[in-house]
């Protein structure tokens, strides 16, 4: 064999691991992904039937329903909505008409069931991607008790920085 096709030969074979160990990489951060949907993503692209995700809202005012440790609520973005059953301990800030980020996947009755819930953190904050979800369905107040200003990360105004 001379130089010339050996030297081929372990470029060839570099670039093949290369190759399969990007492969490799993609798809474990692709199994890792929780992909962040509003009830209205839901209603028009719908999602497979187990596939882990996040889905994001308020919670329906009146729709809360606790039985022991199973919790039944709704998740709206003011347009359409989606029903959630979670079993375990709630976040303390969890309440009805707040923003909620829940994970977890749908069943085939296209009930969300919730692995995890999250509530936001202060009175005036909002998950960025529910805003925006109200922002495009139109039921966005803009400059609301600084719920905006919240949402994009900045300090409400009068608040402390």
């Amino acid at each position: 064999m001379t130089r010339k096709k050996r030297r081929l030969y372990f470029v060839s074979l570099g670039l093949l691991a290369l190759g399969a160990a990007t492969a490799l990489i993609l798809t474990a951060v692709s199994d890792s992904l929780l992909y962040f949907y509003s009830p209205t993503d839901l209603r028009e692209r719908p999602v497979a039937e187990g596939q882990r995700f996040r889905l994001g809202g308020l919670v329906e005012e009146g729709s809360v329903d606790k039985d022991g440790e199973t919790i039944r609520f709704v998740v709206t973005d003011l347009v359409y909505t989606v029903p959630v059953v979670y079993t375990g301990i709630l976040p303390d800030l969890f309440r009805e008409g707040q923003g909620v980020v829940t994970e977890g996947s749908l069943d085939p009755a296209g009930v969300f069931l919730a692995a995890n819930v999250l509530a936001k953190h202060d009175e005036n904050y909002m998950p960025p991607e529910v805003a925006d979800s109200l922002k495009e369905s139109g039921y966005w107040e803009e400059g609301v008790d600084g719920a905006a200003d919240a949402a994009q990360g900045a300090a409400p105004a009068g608040a402390p920085q």
